[in-house]
This record gives structure tokens, C-alpha cells and sequence, in this order.
């Protein structure tokens, strides 16, 4: 049984294939599925579109600090209770220190991640497309960081 990813990742093949725009929006290729009946939504994706809704807007929501700081005021962090993995959201402001530890060392973790994922992608452009002048990436942020923080 092929998953949802896969399936969505198929309408972009055939997006592709019926000669639409290329590059595209998620929104064009959304629409083309869409009017193809390639895509429909299924009852308990309003409730998803809901919730990527709720988490979008809280991940948006910023706040002052007492030092100044524009700050993320929810945090989340994944968590098992009674076997099932839910990812939980609080207010930093009053949310528990485990809480807040854990979401915490999980958004490193994504960065981590997506840096790892970035720099196999650099490369394999380089050492497939060999351009002339190969992409360098530096991963070392401290610099990016100081140069943020003196913009602030």
C-alpha cells in the first residue's frame, strides 16, 4: 500500500508529465490535482488542515522579552503517553522546564538534521553537476549569530 507521501509525490510526477509550469507553487500544482480529481480532501483532513493551521499560527506567535529579545512564544515537544507519540505545544512563559528543555533540544536536532540533509545535497550537486565553481556551504553559524545578534 503505497502512503500519502508517495501518493502526493506521484501528482507532482504527473503535474510534471501533463507539461504544467515548471518550476511551480505548491498552490498551481495544488489547483492542477485538484481539477485532475487527483486530489480530494478525506473528512479527517479537515481536522489536519486545522491542526497544520493551529501549529502554523503558533509558531508564529512571537513575543518582548523583558530584555528586549522578539522570541517564539510556543514551543513544541514530541512526547509518548500510553504508547502514542503526540507532539504537545506550551507557552514558554508557563510552560514546564522539562517541557521547554525538550522542545528545545528537538529544534536542534531538526537543525542538525537539516543541515546534514543540506550539505548531501551540495555535494552531490557539485560531484554530479561538477560545476566550474563548486557551492561551498560553511556550517559553522558563529559568525551568522554574532552578525544577527549586532543587527538586533
Amino acid at each position: 500500500m503505497r502512503t500519502q507521501t508517495e501518493m502526493l509525490q506521484d501528482i507532482v510526477i504527473k503535474y510534471r508529465a501533463a507539461s504544467q509550469p515548471w518550476p511551480a507553487t505548491t498552490h498551481a500544482m495544488a489547483q492542477w490535482a485538484i481539477d485532475n480529481q487527483l486530489w480530494a480532501p478525506k473528512p479527517s483532513a479537515f481536522v489536519d488542515q486545522c491542526a497544520d493551521q493551529l501549529s502554523r499560527a503558533m509558531r508564529e506567535e512571537y513575543i518582548t522579552d523583558a530584555q528586549g529579545r522578539r522570541v517564539r512564544a510556543k514551543h513544541a515537544a514530541t512526547v509518548t503517553q500510553d504508547g502514542a507519540q503526540l507532539v504537545l505545544w506550551a507557552d514558554m512563559r508557563t510552560a514546564p522546564h522539562q517541557h521547554m528543555s525538550l522542545a528545545f533540544q528537538q529544534r536542534r536536532h531538526q537543525i542538525v538534521g537539516d543541515c546534514r540533509q543540506l550539505k548531501m545535497d551540495v555535494d552531490s550537486y557539485n560531484d554530479n553537476r561538477l560545476p566550474v565553481q563548486p557551492i561551498q556551504m560553511i556550517f559553522d553559524f558563529t559568525f551568522d549569530l554574532e552578525e544577527l545578534a549586532l543587527a538586533a
